[in-house]
């Protein structure tokens, strides 16, 4: 069984709490090595959580809705095509056959069979690369990016929330490290992927994240004392 298919949510569900994860981890973690107290520091996460999925809901649906618009155009221009030059529109689609390795005549059979039914939508599989039962769905791709970020900075901004301040930052970085790895393992699992490759890409690069900020927040916070 091929995994392909999920390749499109799957991108969505592990970009969302991947980011979400990380970029609330490096928030409050930045915040903490600042000086900041607990009352800051769960603002700024909660703050940092509540805009973060409503950015990543935004920007999905205006990216998805852009995606949608350019897909509408040109299945309306084709259907155009359809309409007024049905001879050269089967021409272009037996040729599209031919190069995928199909004799002269066979893929004009092919392309005539097929157009027989639903020509609109086998040129847009086929010319377009886009599938008519498929298309790109703007709401649920910006419900599901703010579900999962907020998932995955549900995780950082508990962690530092309920521990102590003694034990806070090192709490935070390990419990972000283990939903990291376990988010780069599970989204390995579902697309078939190598596991370990995929968890040490998303610790490797959450842990730059952190390191980064946890360094510019002590660095801003020393200024801010002086």
């Amino acid at each position: 069984m091929h995994l392909v298919h999920r390749a499109r949510w799957l991108r969505a569900a592990v970009l969302g709490a991947n980011d979400g994860i990380v970029s609330t981890a490096s928030l409050v973690l930045g915040v903490a090595s600042a000086g900041g107290s607990r009352s800051a520091i769960v603002t700024a996460g909660v703050a940092g959580l509540v805009a973060g999925a409503m950015s990543m809901a935004a920007g999905e649906y205006v990216s998805v809705s852009s995606q949608r618009d350019v897909e509408r155009a040109d299945l309306e221009r084709e259907r155009q095509e359809l309409a007024d030059e049905p001879e050269a529109e089967l021409a272009e689609l037996a040729a599209i056959y031919r190069a995928r390795g199909l004799s002269e005549e066979l893929s004009w059979r092919v392309a005539e069979e097929l157009t027989s039914g639903n020509a609109l939508a086998v040129h847009a599989r086929d010319e377009l690369g886009i599938d008519t039962e498929e298309l790109a769905d703007p709401l649920q791709a910006a419900w599901a990016s703010a579900v999962a970020f907020s998932i995955g900075a549900a995780v950082p901004l508990l962690t530092i929330s309920l521990m102590p301040s003694s034990a806070r930052v090192v709490a935070a970085i390990i419990i972000t490290l283990v939903a990291l790895a376990a988010l780069g393992v599970a989204g390995a699992v579902m697309g078939g992927a190598p596991r370990v490759r995929a968890a040490t890409r998303v610790v490797l690069w959450g842990a730059l994240a952190m390191g980064i900020t946890m360094a510019i927040g002590a660095l801003v916070g020393t200024a801010v004392s002086l």
